[in-house]
C-alpha cells in the first residue's frame, strides 16, 4: 500500500467487561477475542495502532455500561482513544473528555438532540467531538442498532456540517461482523453526502476493501473481526 493508505482504526468493542465482536451487531451473537478490552487495545498498539476505537455495547444498549474499563485504557494505553456507545448526554460526554478521551463518539444522540452535536463542538472544538452514523442501506438506526430512525444519511449531512464536524464514521449495520466486504455503491452514496473526512466500517475484510477506500476518496476505516481473524493483515503490508 502507499503512503496514502486509508487508515486503519483497530477497534475494541467491549461487552460484559470483555473485547468482543458482534454479528450483524447482535449483543447475543457475540465472538469473545480478549477477556481484557485493556489486553486487546495494547495488542493493536504493540501492532503499531496510534489510535484505538473503543465502543461500550452494554452502555449501546441500554444493558449497562464498562466506563470504569474504558477509563484504565484511556489512562494506561499510551495512545489517544475515541469512544462511542450510549453517550447522550452532555454530561456523559464531558466525563469522558475529562478522563482523558481523545474524541467522544455520539451516535443515537446526533439523531434524537442534534443540539447536542453543535454545543459539544462549540465548546470543545471538532478535534475532540466524532459523529457516528450506523444505517441499514442509508436509514440511520439508533439505541445500539436496535431500532430504525426513519431518518437517512442525506438528512442528517446539512446539519452535521453546519455545526463544525468534521469527522464522520459510517457503518454499514447489515455488514458488521461479517467480513463479507464493504459495499461499494453505499459507501459511493455516502461519500457524495458528506465532504469532511469520513471514516467507514461494517464488513471489512480484506485487502480488496482498503484499494475500495483508496479508489472512493475514504480517508479510513473501522477494522475489527478483519484483524481479529487475520483475513486483513494489521498493519498493512508495505511495498517492495
Amino acid at each position: 500500500m502507499s503512503a496514502s493508505s486509508p487508515l486503519l482504526i483497530p477497534c475494541v468493542d467491549i461487552q460484559s467487561g470483555r473485547a468482543v465482536r458482534l454479528y450483524e451487531g447482535d449483543p447475543d451473537r457475540e465472538t469473545v477475542y480478549f477477556e481484557s478490552p485493556l489486553a486487546a487495545a495494547r495488542h493493536w498498539v504493540s501492532r503499531g495502532a496510534g489510535l484505538v476505537h473503543l465502543v461500550d455495547l452494554d452502555a449501546a444498549t441500554g444493558r449497562g455500561e464498562n466506563r470504569a474499563v474504558i477509563h484504565q485504557i484511556t489512562r494506561e494505553l499510551g495512545v489517544p482513544v475515541e469512544v462511542g456507545g450510549g453517550i447522550r448526554t452532555r454530561e456523559a460526554a464531558e466525563a469522558l473528555l475529562a478522563a482523558g478521551v481523545a474524541q467522544v463518539v455520539i451516535g443515537t444522540a446526533a439523531v434524537k438532540q442534534p443540539e447536542l452535536v453543535a454545543g459539544l463542538i462549540a465548546a470543545h472544538g471538532p478535534e475532540r467531538v466524532v459523529v457516528s452514523l450506523d444505517a441499514r442501506g442509508l436509514e440511520v438506526a439508533t439505541h445500539g442498532w436496535a431500532q430504525g430512525s426513519g431518518v437517512s444519511v442525506g438528512d442528517l449531512t446539512p446539519a452535521l456540517s453546519g455545526a463544525g464536524l468534521h469527522t464522520l464514521i459510517f457503518t454499514d449495520v447489515t455488514r458488521d461482523g461479517t467480513l463479507r466486504g464493504l459495499d461499494r455503491e453505499l459507501m459511493r452514496q455516502v461519500r457524495a453526502l458528506w465532504s469532511g473526512t469520513l471514516i467507514v466500517g461494517g464488513g471489512v475484510a480484506n485487502l480488496d476493501d482498503v484499494a475500495l477506500l483508496q479508489e472512493e476518496g475514504i480517508e479510513g476505516a473501522i477494522v475489527g473481526r478483519a484483524i481479529y481473524e487475520g483475513t486483513l493483515p494489521y498493519p498493512l503490508p508495505t511495498p517492495a
